[in-house]
């Protein structure tokens, strides 16, 4: 997939482009819907597959106090949206600029000008432009006298649930995985780099890598979970290693401590410091508690282990994320 950091930084004209519209967080069933049919419409016609998306998310400029935490961080939501089928991506820069512009300047400069877009495909609540006072029906009527067809996408539901990034972070938040997994259509993950930590895990008997992560991911609620990990900047970055990680302050140890997200792997003796990591949350076991003593922690720690194998072993047999591996496995409201 092409990527191109605002309209004006093409590098070459679009051929025939039918372009999705959206900030994309998340990449949930209603993201995907709209990045299939402008797929569909540029099969159609012979051409690019275009998802035009921004960059900072518009709350972030317009509202910093307010702007939610992102599910999917750029490169990592630029990776889905390749994923998906997408010819070429726009990311345009958000400023106050931008926001500023009337609602047919917005089109005129970017869809029509520069883009030169023949299909265009929003979600049914789709608005841009100063005070975002461009509508759907707006956007329908310019582009039948400006050359190009409007395809509105009505809200897409998953067993009921209207998908939207809005609900992904409400069911993360309070760690209810299940309905993460169901809306996003795969397990919710975050990237951070492996950093020296306390070392109390060598210690226990529980070797862990200790990530940090940017305040800019989401994290899910926290609390004890079974995961599945890649390590992105290994020679087999596709191989997935099983493990349980812990999400939280390590209360038993420390007092209003930071919050941390450690990683232990089953069946793993490496050194991987300085290695950039993908956790993948597949299930919450327990939530974080303060222990009255190492031997309980330990025995704690070695029954989540244990839970965490079983889970992961039959969400493998299931055939809901991975393959097996050497180890035990491998594996909105704002479009």
């Amino acid at each position: 997939m092409e990527v191109f950091d605002g309209h004006r930084s093409l590098l070459r004209p679009l051929s025939a482009p039918a372009i999705a519209i959206g900030n994309f967080d998340g990449v949930h069933a209603g993201h995907r819907a709209l990045l299939g049919k402008a797929i569909e419409c540029a099969r159609r016609l012979g051409g690019d597959a275009v998802a035009l998306t921004f960059d900072p998310h518009p709350a972030r400029v317009l509202a910093p106090d307010l702007a939610p935490t992102l599910i999917t961080p750029r490169e990592r939501k630029l990776e889905l949206i390749a994923e998906a089928g997408i010819d070429v991506a726009v990311v345009e820069p958000f400023t106050r600029e931008l926001a500023g512009l009337a609602p047919d300047a917005f089109l005129r400069q970017i869809l029509v000008e520069t883009l030169q877009a023949r299909e265009v495909v929003v979600g049914y609540d789709f608005s841009y432009g100063k005070k975002r006072a461009g509508t759907v029906k707006a956007l329908k009527d310019y582009g039948e006298e400006h050359g190009f067809i409007t395809h509105v996408i009505e809200p897409i539901t998953v067993n009921g649930l209207v998908a939207s990034s809005t609900k992904v972070r409400n069911f993360a938040t309070t760690g209810k995985l299940d309905g993460v997994r169901m809306l996003l259509g795969r397990d919710h993950d975050v990237d951070g780099t492996v950093v020296e930590g306390a070392k109390r895990g060598r210690s226990l008997g529980f070797r862990t890598a200790n990530l940090r992560i940017s305040s800019e991911q989401l994290l899910p609620a926290p609390g004890v979970y079974a995961v599945r990990t890649r390590i992105l900047d290994d020679s087999d970055g596709a191989r997935v290693y099983s493990g349980v990680a812990n999400l939280g302050t390590n209360p038993t140890f420390v007092a209003e401590g930071q919050l941390a997200l450690e990683v232990h792997f089953f069946d793993f003796d490496r050194d991987i410091y300085g290695r950039r990591l993908r956790v993948s949350f597949v299930e919450r076991i327990r939530g974080e508690r303060r222990f009255d003593g190492v031997d309980e922690l330990v025995r704690q720690i070695a029954a989540d282990a244990d839970r965490a194998r079983e889970i992961l072993n039959d969400t493998t047999a299931a055939g809901q994320s991975g393959t097996s591996d050497d180890a035990t496995t491998r594996r909105d409201d704002e479009v």
